[in-house]
């Protein structure tokens, strides 16, 4: 009987440890997932990546640039990170096809209620062209949308901040919208985004 129960008691215990092990497959999101209106991600929560910058990356992919994250020592950034629906990274590896997902379990803070194994999309350099695409502006106006709301003025501003490649031409698309989760912009968001633009000189056009 002794020797029963001991057995019993250690196959609950490395139960316990397994399920204390076990966490929740997440993504952080830090361009377009930051705007809740984008997606219907139940479980998704403000969180910071440690280390790395975003950037507009030019591919031969698609005559498109792409929003992309690459290392930055010292560098923080803002986010959300979102629960794999149905843990099923199959899917979300298909849909974001153009980017590598990589491991960011020790550079990922947040103050979720849940054990996250979080993983960042990123766009590699074998990719890269020498070619100089646009940026859709119906995309980065949801982008930064997304931050007004989710962390404020200070945080949209980061945004710009924190991100590199605002040498690429940017592609008024506003009137005809080609990004197809564009949301539309108050007065004052249209504002925020033109004067960040005009802040970086960048070169806006149709």
């Amino acid at each position: 009987r002794r020797r029963r129960r001991h057995r019993q008691e250690v196959a609950i215990i490395q139960q316990v440890r397994i399920l204390n092990c076990m966490k929740d497959p997440f993504f952080f999101g830090y361009g377009s997932l930051v705007n809740r209106a984008t997606h219907d991600y139940p479980d998704a929560y403000p969180a910071r990546l440690s280390g790395w910058r975003r950037v507009w990356r030019h591919t031969a992919l698609r005559e498109v640039a792409f929003l992309s994250v690459e290392p930055a020592y010292g560098v923080v950034l803002e986010g959300l990170i979102a629960k794999v629906p149905g843990a099923d990274w199959a899917n979300l590896d298909e849909r974001e096809w153009a980017y590598d997902r990589l491991n960011a379990n020790e550079q990922v803070f947040h103050d979720a209620p849940i054990k996250a194994d979080v993983h960042v999309y990123s766009i590699h350099r074998r990719h890269g062209t020498d070619a100089r695409f646009s940026i859709r502006l119906s995309y980065l106006d949801t982008v930064v949308q997304g931050y007004l709301r989710e962390f404020g003025t200070r945080g949209a501003e980061a945004f710009f901040e924190t991100t590199a490649g605002w040498d690429a031409p940017v592609m008024d698309d506003r009137a005809s919208p080609i990004y197809a989760r564009h949301q539309p912009l108050t007065a004052s968001e249209r504002d925020f985004v033109d004067a960040s633009l005009r802040n970086l000189s960048a070169q806006v056009g149709e």
